[in-house]
Formats: C-alpha cells, sequence, structure tokens
C-alpha cells in the first residue's frame, strides 16, 4: 500500500491529483493522508468537504487526517511507500527537524522509521532561501528522495520551486530501485 498525503499547496492539489489517478489506475492501493489545514480549509482553489469526498472517491479509504490516526502507520499499519504531494515548505522543513505536529509529520516519521521510501513533491515560495538547506539535509537521508523541481516565476518568485508532478510516476518508479529522478532541478 502507497500512503499519499497533501498539505497546504492549495495551488498545486489539482496536478497532485492527476497523478494520483495515474497511481490508482496502475493498479497500486492508496491511502489517503491530509494535513489538518488541507483537511478542513476551503480556498479559492476548491472546498475541503469536495475534496475530501473525491479523494475518498477514488481511493476507497477513508483519509487519516489527524496525529493520532497517522502515528501507527510505521510497524503496526506498515505502507511501502509514501508519497507527499504537494509538500509545503514548512512540511519539509519539520521534516529536516523532525517535528511531528501534524497528521502528515507522523505518518512519514512513522514511515522513515521503519528505512521505508518517502517521495516528496515539493512546492515553496521559499524552497531557495529559508528552505534551501532542509533540501539539502533531506536528500542525504537515508530513503527520501525527490520528484525533480523549477522555478515556476524565476522574476516574480525568485525563490520557489515547484515539483514537476508530470514527473511522479517515473520518480516513483526510480525511488522504487533505490534511486534518485535526475535531473533532480529541470
Amino acid at each position: 500500500m502507497i500512503g499519499y498525503a497533501f498539505t497546504g499547496s492549495f495551488c498545486t492539489v489539482s496536478h497532485s491529483l492527476v497523478q494520483l489517478r495515474g497511481l490508482l489506475s496502475l493498479g497500486y492501493d492508496v491511502l489517503p493522508i491530509m494535513s489538518e489545514r488541507v483537511y478542513s480549509t476551503d480556498t479559492r482553489f476548491g472546498k475541503a468537504a469536495e475534496l475530501i469526498e473525491l479523494v475518498e472517491d477514488i481511493t476507497s479509504h477513508k483519509i487519516v487526517h489527524t496525529v493520532e490516526g497517522a502515528e501507527p502507520l510505521g510497524a503496526m499499519t506498515p505502507l511501502e511507500y509514501m508519497i507527499i504531494a504537494p509538500c509545503t515548505g514548512n512540511t519539509l522543513a519539520k521534516l529536516a527537524s523532525g517535528i511531528t505536529d501534524t497528521s502528515v509529520t507522523m505518518a512519514a516519521k512513522a514511515h522513515l522509521r521503519c528505512d521505508r521510501p518517502l517521495l516528496i513533491a515539493l512546492a515553496s515560495n521559499d524552497s531557495m532561501s529559508q528552505n534551501l538547506g532542509n533540501i539539502a539535509r533531506l536528500l542525504t537521508r537515508k530513503s527520501v528522495y525527490f520528484l525533480p523541481l523549477s522555478q515556476d516565476d524565476p522574476s516574480g518568485k525568485p525563490h520557489s520551486l515547484v515539483a514537476n508532478f508530470s514527473l511522479l510516476q517515473a520518480a516513483f518508479a526510480a525511488m522504487q530501485d533505490g534511486k534518485q529522478l535526475r535531473p533532480l532541478f529541470v
């Protein structure tokens, strides 16, 4: 089973949903995980209740959305793989620092403590400033992989990086072979 987590980069959730559907079409069983913010926040990109209904419908699983619900996802309820798509800079910083105060960070911690692979699809406006060191820290960690990244608006948002969601299946396949899909920055 794959754990598939959403964090609050709301403008990229639609891209993530395309990739989630792609994994499901390949026959993977996917357990959805949402940060508390995604699970409860309506935005200009959509209503939380509609997203919850859609994700639970297409995965046929209830969404894990609390720290308590995510804690067993290590040894008691093992996931073979985990994907965080999108992953905010805030979540990335917490993962790099070992902070587990959300459902997604707890699920990732529980998953990584068993040395199982985690794929991160980062979408953050501070990737090449405050979070650059956190990217580096996680790149050196065993079992952590990144979806290739690019600048989405180099002049308007010079520190922003967004994962290339269209490469998720290729990055997932590389991760299954224990490899980081390259080039990392496209």
